[in-house]
């Protein structure tokens, strides 16, 4: 045999194990990308594991090992931190809870009759002040309730039909008193979607809620049998600077002075928490939100 067969032989050796070799690293690399998406996807403490002698894969792997190391650390912070500011506002809100409740009683208390006009002016605008700020540390607890919000949220069928229609029969005597009748539009069709009840209770009401303290007349609720729900209401108070900001949490329109805000910034993270979405439309001076499940 001559030397080039033996070189061939040699030369046939090196590929099959150099293709042997990044077949190996390929399906490492595999492995590792599995890994890190599976570590970063689920509450675990695992770590990446190489099983090649590759010093490059060992390599990349101790590293990525370290980062994941800081981020659960980093993440560790965040959640005691979140918390911390959780309970913080919770207190406030608690502690501002009980003066206010008690100077409301007293004006309440007071003898009108020996005011003047003045002076029942002035006393007018305490206890509209006093109100506006009940509301806000109200809004302050809800805002405490809804911080870690984002945690695991269980979900099952639901009837988006009962759902709104419960909630607007627990605003029945609201807006009555602001002498709203509402225009109400639902579909035959019972519309099952895969949601947590409670957060889409939540939303309804506090987009109701807001449309009750912005709306000047007229009241609209419709349900599509295609899952959009949408919440119409007359108001002058609104221009696109103020439409690009009504999901911003504690934005509040120029006018709107009963209201901080909060509500639609809620009902927003609740909406997309259960993978629906949510928009803002100002046409023909009525606010338009629109919900799709």
């Amino acid at each position: 045999m001559s030397i080039w067969f033996y070189l061939f032989l040699i030369t046939i050796g090196i590929v099959l194990f150099l293709l042997l070799k990044m077949i190996v690293m390929k399906n490492e690399i595999v492995n590792i990308e599995k890994s890190l998406s599976t570590i970063l996807k689920s509450d675990t403490n695992n770590l990446i594991t190489v099983f090649s002698n590759d010093k490059n894969l060992k390599k990349l792997a101790t590293s990525l090992n370290k980062n994941l190391k800081e981020l659960r650390k980093l993440e560790l912070e965040y959640k005691q931190g979140n918390q911390e500011l959780k309970n913080s506002i919770t207190n406030i809100s608690h502690d501002l809870r009980t003066p206010l409740t008690a100077i409301r009683g007293y004006l309440d208390l007071i003898d009108k009759n020996n005011f003047t006009n003045k002076q029942l002016e002035y006393l007018i605008v305490i206890d509209n002040k006093v109100k506006d700020l009940i509301e806000l540390t109200e809004q302050l607890f809800h805002f405490s309730k809804s911080i870690d919000i984002q945690n695991e949220i269980k979900k099952e069928n639901v009837c988006i039909n009962n759902i709104l229609e419960d909630s607007i029969i627990s605003f029945y005597s609201l807006l009555k008193e602001h002498n709203i009748s509402p225009t109400i539009e639902i579909c035959e069709e019972k519309v099952i979607r895969l949601l947590n009840e409670n957060m889409v209770k939540r939303i309804f009401e506090n987009i109701i809620s807001n449309a009750i303290k912005y709306s000047e007349d007229n009241f609209n609720i419709k349900l599509k049998s295609n899952g959009m729900i949408e919440f119409s209401n007359k108001t002058n108070s609104l221009d696109s600077t103020s439409l690009e900001k009504i999901f911003d949490r504690y934005y509040t329109v120029k006018n709107a002075k009963k209201s901080n805000g909060i509500g639609l910034s809620i009902a927003k993270q609740l909406v997309e928490l259960n993978d629906g979405s949510i928009k803002a439309k100002y046409e023909k001076n009525y606010l338009i939100i629109e919900v799709k499940f």
